[in-house]
């Protein structure tokens, strides 16, 4: 089965939660060939030069072979490449599982919380992502909030189970 991990490359951060989420995929899927753009050097190396069409050559080129994509959600919006990932690949109909761990999720069911929006919308305790590509994702796959629940989604793939809702 092949996979691809798709989410921002640039700060340390996302590099190292790229890492995090590829070994615990690796673990729990055996075998698995599983694309994570940063581990190209090819494209990713950053001290070389490497053109748009090169990348998006490479990256298209394991989208099409992927059989589930791993996008991450996270960030002050959807990451712009990620957010065209998941377009393209939801266009093949295969599942997507996306990552998203921000903790304005909690309290969703908070009364005050809830009392504040409807009376100030300046006043959003929550947190807006996209509905198009949220769309799109659901079509196919599920929304999950740890690294943890989307590893054992590409398990549930690899098996030839279902993920969406």
């Amino acid at each position: 089965m092949k996979a691809y991990v798709a989410n921002g490359l640039f700060s340390l951060a996302d590099r190292r939660v790229n890492e995090r989420c590829a070994a615990l995929i690796r673990e729990r899927v055996p075998g698995i060939d599983l694309y994570v753009p940063q581990e190209n050097p090819d494209i990713n190396d950053k001290t070389k030069c490497a053109t748009s069409e090169q990348i998006a050559a490479a990256d298209l080129h394991a989208l099409d072979e992927a059989d589930v994509l791993v996008a991450w959600l996270d960030g002050v919006e959807i990451d712009a490449g990620v957010a065209a990932e998941i377009g393209y690949f939801a266009s093949k109909n295969r599942p997507i599982i996306g990552i998203f761990t921000d903790v304005r999720q909690q309290g969703t069911d908070q009364a005050e919380k809830i009392a504040r929006l409807t009376s100030d919308p300046t006043e959003n305790q929550f947190v807006y992502r996209n509905l198009f590509v949220v769309g799109l994702i659901k079509r196919n796959g599920r929304i999950v909030q740890t690294i943890e629940d989307a590893a054992e989604a590409v398990a549930r793939v690899a098996k030839g189970e279902r993920i969406d809702a």
